[in-house]
């Protein structure tokens, strides 16, 4: 029996690593997604995030007051937050990110990075500071009963069960699919191949008629959009908050770099592996310490395969 509870802890805290790794993944392709096609290092991503948090939390509570329809209109919501965002991440590239980035960058000393890392900390600053006056200090979630409710699954002639939450497991995917239509978008449209082009050789695809400034518009929308159906999916079971972007934003940039920087999956891959690196520390480490446990992993990585782990294995964007 003793064995058997052994069994049963490792399978629960697998499929809670699987299912939190997911939605890092998401987050992580999303900001790589940014990172390999326009070199823009994003430090107010996960600010994005947060407010997509807060647009997820309004639009159920306008739509679905109770909690029983709860979690799918979050599902709902989230794919038009989706698109909101897109919107808002064409604007603020064309109004903030492209003054320091893309071809009025060329012939600045750093390529524009500098400029780049003060824009978007100062972002990220404004971000957080306007979303604690508007909506306050107080954590809070969205609230649904698939955040409580669990199937349960038996092995071993009953000795062994698994509980696998709903919401995390609808969560989980969503975001799988939303990385699948990303890498398809990526592969077999025009834009995809723009995108890809303009990953590879900004110079050259300008050369050969593809509009650089509009692709990496998109690409910085579709960034923010992937970031915001993650946030929006969090917000169904983890509670948050005006600072909640800072802890995410973290583990985004080391998914990112885990995977291989410039794949989006291989960003979704280093971060589904920060998730299972984050739940099995908890068998020898407090909960405090998880993030620990990830950076120990990520600095090992770095060690062994500075291009990360998927760096050669997959193309870049």
């Amino acid at each position: 029996m003793a064995f058997a509870g052994h069994i049963e802890a490792l399978l629960q805290i697998l499929t809670a690593g699987l299912l939190l790794g997911c939605l890092y993944g998401l987050m992580c392709a999303g900001l790589g997604l940014i990172f390999g096609i326009m070199r823009v290092i994003n430090f107010a991503q996960g600010e994005f995030m947060m407010l997509a948090m807060y647009a997820g939390l309004t639009g159920v509570a306008v739509l679905a007051p109770g909690r029983s329809w709860a979690f799918a209109t979050a599902m709902l919501v989230a794919c038009a937050v989706a698109a909101l965002f897109y919107g808002l991440g064409a604007l603020t590239h064309w109004a903030l990110v492209s003054r320091v980035s893309g071809a009025r960058a060329v012939g600045t000393a750093d390529a524009g990075h500098t400029g780049q890392l003060i824009l978007t900390l100062g972002l990220s600053l404004v971000l957080q500071n306007g979303g604690l006056m508007l909506f306050g200090s107080s954590p809070v979630s969205i609230p649904n009963d698939a955040a409580v409710r669990s199937w349960t699954m038996e092995f071993a002639e009953g000795d062994v069960m698994l509980f696998v939450n709903q919401a995390r497991a609808f969560s989980a995917l969503m975001a799988v699919a939303a990385v699948l239509l990303t890498i398809l978008l990526m592969a077999r449209t025009g834009i995809g191949r723009q995108l890809r082009a303009v990953a590879n050789n900004p110079i050259a695809a300008l050369y050969m008629g593809v509009n650089v400034d509009r692709a990496f518009r998109t690409a910085f929308g579709i960034g923010l959009a992937l970031t915001a159906v993650a946030g929006v999916c969090v917000a169904t079971f983890y509670p948050f908050q005006a600072y909640t972007g800072f802890d995410f934003v973290i583990i985004m940039y080391a998914g990112v770099v885990l995977g291989g920087m410039g794949s989006v999956g291989g960003a979704f891959l280093g971060g589904l592996l920060i998730g299972l690196v984050q739940q099995l520390s908890t068998l020898v480490l407090p909960p405090q310490l998880q993030n620990t446990a990830v950076f120990i992993v990520f600095l090992a990585v770095l060690l062994i395969r500075p291009q990360g782990l998927f760096g050669r294995g997959v193309e870049r964007a």
